[in-house]
């Protein structure tokens, strides 16, 4: 009987999510915004989202008061995960030393969440049990060390245990440990750096040098941040900050030309970036170790820009002017060097406009942006890189749409939104279609997502 009803549970909700993946709305708007060669889908098949519940977590020696914004922080994280159906917010009199698997059936869930936050030296400790409900046992258990409260890494080691749930269940990482790093530009025209953590809490500025600091980049361990300004020479140069200590760095081949759009290679030992205006234009990669040995990989009399590297670090995408019109598109070659692979949807007499590509950290696909005419307006695309950019997904249908980043877990993007309502920061699941918004009303650009930030080990965090 219980898998007769798990299945039904599936049926049902598999319908519910493929009913919200195309709206109305994004229908009738597909007349107008279809970028040619494109076709409407998503890059994954899954339709079925399991029903996890969390029972109140519990509290001792001293861990009453908090247990419960610990929980809640938990289950909006899994919520942003668009993995599951979460049932949180449940009576306090479910709390109980027996689990009733029959109790947690018949309420249509399928997984099951307990946890108790026990107060240990300067921080807590959460104990917590993954139920199986339809086969009534526990699937896993876990330890995980919590920083007191008014700790600035409190709500970051509450993510690491989200992260850690979705890799329990699924065997795939997850993206609540982690932080989106952007430009906005502040009132008086400059820009600078700000982040914010990817449940939109913790939104702080990093830089006040009130000159113009664009394009962050993520060091792959997340120790690092790498961006572009002119608030020294007057010309835009990289700049690295070690995010622990502040310190910071100018990364400066003495090559004349402004540089622009850094990119880490997965390794952190090299770092690509581009050069325009000098006396050879193109992409270039920088020795980050030895501070020498620079490259040139691509360009010449055309613009290559915004390098950005496969996750094993043998590749490249970025957007060129090469075919010699005003219209970039996205281009793919070896990292070492040769030719290069169209991926944009290019089509003789409407070329399109495509730029911001961003290798997904997991398989061959690359996001960007993208739009029709001169006047059109832009959307998020994603090519599978393997097809030669023949598989091609189209993510956005309504407003304008640029400057795509992807999370840690390969599946959803962080991208510039403008709407009715102004400009802000939207995340989209490229699993369902489903958005929400990160920050809304401000001038923000180029988003870039961290990697993960955080270890499931107990004690430990990044």
């Amino acid at each position: 009987m219980k898998v007769i009803c798990l299945l039904i549970r599936r049926w049902v909700i598999t319908l519910v999510v493929v009913s919200v993946v195309i709206p109305i709305e994004s229908v009738l708007a597909q007349k107008t915004d279809s970028i040619p060669g494109v076709t409407l889908g998503l890059l994954y098949e899954r339709g079925y989202q399991p029903a996890l519940a969390i029972q109140p977590f519990s509290g001792r020696l001293g861990g009453e008061t908090l247990a419960s914004q610990v929980e809640g922080i938990i289950a909006r994280d899994l919520r942003y995960s668009d993995r599951f159906e979460v049932m949180d917010s449940l009576p306090e009199s479910l709390v109980g030393d027996e689990i009733d698997y029959q109790f947690w059936d018949q309420l249509g869930a399928v997984w099951l969440l307990s946890g108790t936050l026990e107060g240990a030296g300067d921080g807590f400790v959460l104990v917590l049990e993954l139920h199986d409900v339809v086969y009534g046992d526990i699937r896993q258990r876990g330890r995980f060390y919590i920083r007191d409260e008014m700790s600035s890494e409190f709500r970051m080691t509450v993510h690491v245990v989200s992260d850690e749930i979705v890799d329990w269940i699924f065997n795939e990482p997850g993206m609540a440990a982690s932080k989106i790093a952007f430009s906005r530009r502040t009132e008086d025209g400059n820009q600078e750096i700000y982040l914010i953590d990817s449940d939109g809490e913790n939104f702080h500025r990093l830089t006040d040098y009130k000159n113009l600091t664009m394009t962050p980049t993520w060091s792959p361990d997340g120790d690092r941040i790498a961006f572009i300004s002119r608030k020294e020479i007057g010309l835009p140069r990289i700049y690295e900050m070690n995010l622990a200590t502040g310190e910071e760095r100018i990364i400066d081949p003495d090559w004349r030309g402004d540089h622009i759009t850094p990119a880490y290679s997965p390794n952190g030992k090299d770092i690509a970036f581009s050069v325009t205006g000098g006396k050879r234009s193109g992409i270039y990669s920088y020795d980050l170790e030895l501070n020498c040995c620079l490259t040139h990989i691509s360009g010449g009399r055309w613009d290559d820009i915004s390098p950005t590297f496969s996750p094993e670090g043998s590749r490249i995408a970025f957007n060129s002017n090469r075919l010699g019109t005003a219209h970039p598109q996205i281009y793919v070659m070896p990292f070492s060097g040769g030719e290069a692979d169209l991926i944009s949807p290019y089509l003789h007499g409407q070329e399109g406009y495509y730029t911001s590509p961003e290798w997904s950290p997991i398989g061959d696909y690359v996001a960007f942006h993208g739009r029709v005419s001169r006047r059109g307006r832009y959307h998020i695309l994603v090519a599978e890189v393997s097809d030669q950019g023949r598989r091609l997904r189209q993510l956005t249908w309504e407003g304008n749409n640029e400057d795509p980043s992807w999370a840690p877990d390969g599946r959803h993007l962080v991208f510039v939104g403008k709407r009715e309502w102004g400009t802000g920061l939207m995340i989209v699941d490229t699993a369902t279609g489903k958005y929400r918004m990160l920050l809304r009303g401000l001038d923000v650009r180029v988003p870039e997502w961290s990697p993960s930030l955080g270890t499931s080990e107990l004690g430990s965090l990044r």
